[in-house]
């Protein structure tokens, strides 16, 4: 029965973080990862600047600008005939600016890391169930490859498995009634996409909103989320999902229809969904949640991996002097506490301008009203990606 100080259920950009940070201080750890990688997922791929100043610190800045697309120096808006450009905001004099890479590249690249500095990856395992007993935690998985089952044990467990898919570990949220409301997120790259280079807009269209990037293998990456009650209206019988939410888009965004003019979808559309925006709160002593299984923002202001990321870095700094206290519940708890404290400081605004934004684009009336001051004064795109947290940075 494999014991660890640490084991973190999900292998992600916040998993693999967190399990390095660890790994390089000396931490046993056990990384829980179901998917076999490289894998595709639902995820806008844009890294802002604070996240690329982290990947310096993780030791792997060199392989991923070696692949990454161009700087992102523009954000844009792409609202029915509007096409709009505006400066991105800059963190500071000297610092990168921000590039998207695929997730099937920057998951593979930040667990091998982790890997590599003593992590041990149990994948494709699947975390079914956890209890705590004394001053342990016990962790039951299965092989998703061959349905073999193991038993691990660790100090603490930090959850860094999303938030979008229910189960049954005590950090993970119970399936919840169907709303019209509820947001499916979905994805696709295209090649030969007449998107400028280093232009990220922001997609505003009836239901929903999206953005676009240059990403990896010159790609273009298209993410968005749409409501499901708009979603049910687009799609006719024999539709896929996909191409039902961009025959909408390409209606409602000129900006996007010439850019996907003569651009050729690669692969298929992922989907999944809900999202499930908001701050979520640890459900036991000892176990301490990053990424979106601590807290999500509105996909609309592509700060996900990067809050992720920086959410295991606040962490890993508060965990670390303590690999010697962790049966000791007065630890834990001041831990929980200043860890609470600190992610709320740096990501809870972000959060709230994500949820307004959001609100805004996919109400008609209001993003109407604004779109006019937009067209009048483009810098107000600039100071709502600052507000987004585009500039914002942590001392690493």
């Amino acid at each position: 029965m494999p014991h660890y100080d640490a084991l973190v259920i999900g292998g992600g950009p916040s998993g693999a973080t967190i399990a390095l940070l660890l790994a390089r201080a000396g931490w046993s750890v056990g990384v829980v990862e179901q998917a076999v990688f490289p894998r595709r997922k639902v995820c806008g791929e844009f890294l802002s600047a604070s996240g690329l100043a982290l990947l310096r610190e993780l030791g792997v800045a060199a392989a991923f600008s070696a692949e990454a697309g161009p700087e992102v120096r523009e954000i844009g808006l792409f609202a029915g005939r509007a096409i709009l450009r505006a400066p991105m905001p800059q963190a500071a004099k000297g610092e990168p600016w921000g590039r998207a890479l695929s997730r099937e590249r920057l998951d593979t690249l930040l667990l091998a890391q982790a890997q590599q500095a003593g992590a041990e990856v149990w994948q494709p395992w699947k975390a079914v169930a956890l209890q705590r007993e004394q001053h342990a935690f016990i962790c039951s998985a299965r092989n998703a490859a061959s349905g073999a089952t193991a038993t691990l044990t660790a100090g603490i467990v930090i959850a860094a498995h999303g938030s979008w898919e229910p189960g049954k570990l005590p950090t993970q949220a119970l399936r919840r009634p169907v709303r019209d409301a509820d947001l499916f997120g979905f994805k696709a790259h295209f090649s030969h996409a007449a998107l400028a280079p280093g232009l990220m807009p922001l997609l505003v269209f009836a239901g929903g909103y999206g953005g676009m990037v240059h990403t990896d293998g010159n790609r273009v990456s298209l993410s968005c989320c749409i409501r499901r009650d708009r979603l049910a209206q687009l799609r006719q019988p024999g539709d896929q999902a996909g191409e039902a939410v961009l025959r909408h888009i390409r209606r409602c965004c000129l900006g996007v229809e010439l850019a996907l003019e003569n651009a050729t979808l690669e692969h298929h559309w992922l989907s999944a969904g809900p999202i499930n925006p908001g701050i979520r709160e640890a459900p036991l002593p000892g176990i301490f949640l990053v990424g979106n299984a601590a807290g999500e923002a509105h996909p609309i202001i592509a700060e996900g991996i990067s809050i992720a990321m920086q959410s295991a870095w606040l962490l890993s700094h508060i965990l670390i002097p303590g690999c010697r206290h962790l049966t000791d519940e007065d630890f834990l708890h001041q831990a929980a506490k200043g860890y609470r404290s600190a992610w709320r400081r740096h990501f809870s605004t972000r959060l709230r301008a994500s949820a307004w934004f959001a609100q805004l684009a996919m109400r008609p009336l209001p993003s109407a009203l604004l779109l006019p001051a937009f067209r009048l004064a483009p810098a107000l795109l600039t100071s709502g990606a600052r507000l987004a947290g585009k500039a914002a940075m942590i001392a690493y």
